[in-house]
């Protein structure tokens, strides 16, 4: 990490109570900036850029680096050569031409006069990025069934970013592909069977930390748009003690437990140094396993513990839709899918709600966040992927990550390889008041049925006093009928919408319905 400008955004008055021994480091590393001959650029090419990469087809590929200001720098590939000069901060970056797949290893060549960088077995195919925290970072080796499928895997390379922080948007990062399945649980399951899918090489860029806020990912201007991250990182730039523990701890490896902790809790800085270095390197789409850190409190900004200051479940929603936004924006690209892994069945009973059990719609529970998750739905070339079916009630990391990664590769496979499966399982299209019952309609309701030949399960009515009762479900065609022998007059429903929902209602394929609620109550 560049130590360059160390507390960029502090105060004066907060950069007199840095200690002596980082303002040491920072004086000397300042005054190495301050020599051209030591500062003077080399070739270089962004960090994305190494052996056994994977470049996204069917799209144009930017390449960029630096290089000494005015130099010509050319990029061979495929038979293509294009060519830019470093503008005045030493930047240059090309843009090829789209390419289909290819299996056929090649080099990616960049010179500038007697200088070259060369990238070999070089593959075009589709390219992921899988971020998120703890549950994406997730290794492989932890869920058998997943670590079962190392031995057939083929046409997969990964690209691990290495995880630690920065004050400043780094242009580099660490890490280089491999010709490998990426360690992550759900990575590799979703790689897997989206290389059996398009039957090309498939590369996955794997950036994730555990315990790790949404605000964690997020670059610093969108404190414009955000207004509880302007407070947070109004904060963060205030809070010398932090700001001098992170420069601490970046001075010494392997970190501590406790200190590796401590940094991922932090907003804004794993954006710079973990996801601002990969953008606007060439990809499909991201694939977002997220949302377990902002799930501690309702409203979010949580003064204690320190790290539940976050957006919360409630707000959750529309921190997620502008954060997608500004990411399309940094890979200049608005076709970028983005694709969420909606958190699966899990119950902690919260202090700020009623106890009412892990399956009762009225208790505060994960059902908010899945309602917050869903609302990516609202933009363009967004999916969340339904594990309302999974989890364990007790356990924050469940191992069943199979049906995930599954649901993620056929996702994929119909909404943006236009291939013909069923992708969604039934979402609420309308519910119907008829006299003492409602009736609901769903979309994506071929083969409506229960999983286990049951009644439908997880469904609640509510009148206008908002108090939530079991429903009594029926079947009818693709519909479901529902009533209450305690409410005369049901007018709202909840389905699926608990902790740890019990639920069995799918389609034809066998996918899952998507949690719902009619009402507009306060939680």
């Amino acid at each position: 990490m560049s130590r360059m400008k160390k507390y960029p955004h502090a105060d004066n008055n907060a950069l007199k109570k840095i200690s002596a021994n980082a303002a040491i480091v920072l004086g000397w590393l300042l005054i190495v900036g301050m020599c051209p001959a030591m500062a003077r650029a080399e070739l270089s090419v962004a960090s994305p850029f190494t052996d056994n990469a994977v470049l996204q087809r069917d799209r144009e590929i930017p390449v960029w680096g630096t290089a000494e200001e005015g130099t010509k720098v050319t990029v061979e590939f495929a038979a293509q050569k294009k060519s830019a000069v470093a503008d005045n901060t030493g930047r240059w970056k090309v843009q090829l031409d789209s390419m289909p797949a290819t299996r056929d290893p090649q080099v990616l060549k960049i010179s500038a006069g007697e200088q070259e960088i060369s990238c070999s077995n070089v593959v075009v195919g589709e390219v992921w990025i899988c971020s998120g925290q703890s549950n994406m970072q997730m290794s492989h080796k932890r869920v058998p069934e997943i670590a079962a499928l190392s031995a057939s895997a083929q046409n997969l390379r990964s690209f691990q970013v290495s995880n630690t922080v920065a004050f400043e948007q780094q242009e580099q990062c660490e890490g280089k592909w491999a010709q490998k399945h990426p360690d992550s649980a759900v990575a590799f399951a979703f790689a897997y069977f989206l290389q059996e899918a398009a039957d090309v090489p498939v590369g996955i860029i794997q950036t994730s930390w555990g315990s790790s806020s949404i605000e964690a990912w997020m670059p610093r201007d969108m404190t414009q748009t955000v207004p509880h991250y302007k407070t947070m990182m109004e904060e963060f730039d205030a809070d010398t003690q932090t700001l001098d523990r992170i420069a601490t701890i970046l001075e010494s490896k392997p970190w501590k437990g406790r200190d590796d902790v401590f940094l991922r809790r932090q907003p804004n800085v794993l954006y710079n140094a973990m996801m601002h270095p990969i953008a606007p390197y060439a990809c499909r789409g991201l694939v977002w396993y997220q949302g377990e850190r902002n799930t501690q409190s309702m409203h979010g900004m949580v003064k204690t513990p320190w790290f539940s200051r976050n957006s919360g479940m409630l707000k959750y929603g529309d921190t997620l839709k502008a954060w997608i936004t500004r990411l399309r924006q940094q890979w200049d690209n608005d076709q970028m899918e983005f694709m969420i892994v909606m958190l699966p069945g899990y119950h902690k009973p919260m202090k700020t709600g009623p106890q009412l059990g892990a399956e009762h719609p009225a208790s505060h529970s994960w059902a908010w966040m899945r309602d917050s998750q869903l609302k990516a739905l609202e933009l363009k070339l967004t999916s969340v992927v339904n594990t309302i079916d999974l989890g364990d009630e007790k356990n924050v990391h469940p191992k069943d990550k199979l049906p995930m990664g599954k649901r993620l590769a056929r996702m994929a496979a119909g909404n943006i390889l236009e291939q013909d499966v069923q992708v969604s399982g039934p979402m609420m299209k309308s519910v119907e008041v008829r006299g003492t019952q409602l009736v609901v309609s769903f979309d994506h309701a071929e083969g409506l049925k229960t999983i286990d030949g049951d009644a439908p399960a997880g469904f609640w009515l509510a009148d206008d006093t908002a108090q939530w009762v079991r429903a009594d479900a029926e079947l009818n065609g693709e519909t479901v009928v529902l009533s209450s022998s305690e409410i005369d007059q049901p007018r709202y429903v909840r389905y699926a919408f608990a902790g740890k929902p019990n639920v069995n209602l799918v389609n034809i394929a066998d996918l899952p319905a998507y949690p719902f609620r009619t009402d507009t109550f306060d939680p």
